[in-house]
C-alpha cells in the first residue's frame, strides 16, 4: 500500500487569476476563443499538495509568474475529482484539463 500511495501522489490543480490577467497580451492571444464572462484560470500538476503548490508559487518560490501576479485561490472544484494520480496520468491530465476548459470557453494559462 505504501507504495502505491508513493506513486500516486501527483496532482492536478486549478488556479483563479484575476481579471487584470486579461491585459496581459501574451495571455490573451492565447485564448483567442475566450467566452466573456468566464473565469481565468492557471492549470498546473504538482507532487505536492495543491494548496502548498498555490502557496508557493504566490511566495515566488518555481512560480509561474500569471499565479504569482494574479492568482486568487485554488477552484477545487475543477480537478479535485481526478487526485491523486500517478505522474504520467497526472501530466497527461493537466494537458486534457486546460484543453477541456479553453474548449468551455475560459481563459487558460499552462506552464
Amino acid at each position: 500500500m505504501a507504495t502505491r500511495e508513493r506513486r500516486h501522489h501527483y496532482h492536478v490543480y486549478v488556479v483563479e487569476l484575476a481579471d487584470q490577467v486579461w491585459n496581459v497580451g501574451r495571455f490573451r492571444r492565447a485564448n483567442p476563443d475566450y467566452q466573456l464572462g468566464k473565469p481565468f484560470v492557471y492549470v498546473g500538476m504538482t507532487g505536492l499538495d495543491p494548496d502548498v503548490r498555490f502557496d508557493k508559487h504566490k511566495a515566488g518560490i518555481q512560480a509561474n509568474s500569471y499565479v504569482r501576479d494574479y492568482g486568487l485561490r485554488l477552484l477545487p472544484g475543477l480537478y479535485a475529482m481526478y487526485n491523486p494520480m500517478p505522474y504520467d496520468a497526472a501530466r497527461d491530465m493537466e494537458v486534457e484539463l486546460g484543453i477541456a476548459l479553453r474548449e468551455a470557453g475560459y481563459g487558460v494559462w499552462q506552464a
